[in-house]
């Protein structure tokens, strides 16, 4: 499935409200501080883009994201195709 598309999906699932953070995703994303807004900001944004493809994750097909947050931070997340969920959540790191 191409970037673009896996991009409209994360998107629309965002914008809806229709996605879910498994607890590992939860954790991460209390760890660092990135709030609910934060993290549908910046994968709803116009920014978002698919930075890697793992078609053999043994949680199945995922995908890494990045997008931006209104006031520029950046936020990292794995959404998985089959489950729409979202598997990590995480600031950036350098």
């Amino acid at each position: 499935m191409a970037g673009a598309v896996i991009v409209a999906r994360v998107r629309s699932l965002m914008r809806r409200g229709r996605y879910r953070l498994t607890l590992h995703a939860e954790r991460e994303r209390d760890a660092d501080r990135i709030q609910i807004v934060e993290l549908e900001q910046a994968l709803s944004a116009d920014s978002l883009e698919v930075i890697e493809d793992y078609p053999d994750d043994p949680r199945g097909h995922s995908h890494l994201v990045l997008g931006f947050t209104d006031s520029g931070l950046p936020v990292h997340a794995v959404y998985a195709r089959f489950t729409r969920s979202l598997l990590a959540v995480h600031r950036r790191r350098s």
